[in-house]
């Protein structure tokens, strides 16, 4: 899976700004999977650790990437503080 080099970093505040598109950005299962085991990872750390993942995800208007603690992770987003959502389908990676 190759990245665009021109990921725009974001802040988590600008995220609930953001419009997002509701096709899945990933299209093999298998990376789906990997996604998923990401999250996961990410979910523990930030919650055992409080440590920060970085996060690519893809809205309508490009790639972006943040730099934040995963508090939740449901079957359809991926909650950060002061519940703002990233939709699970538009997240390329987990850092």
């Amino acid at each position: 899976m190759t990245l665009h080099s021109n990921v725009k970093t974001v802040e988590k505040e600008q995220i609930k700004f953001l419009t997002f598109p509701k096709n899945e950005i990933l299209e093999k299962r298998k990376d789906q999977a990997n996604r998923s085991l990401e999250l996961q990872r990410a979910l523990a750390l930030g919650n055992l650790e409080r440590q920060k993942v970085k996060i690519t995800f893809v809205d309508d208007d490009g790639y972006k990437r943040v730099e934040t603690t995963v508090w939740g992770v449901t079957d359809k987003s991926v909650i950060l503080k002061q519940a703002t959502l990233i939709p699970l389908q538009r997240i390329v990676c987990v850092a």
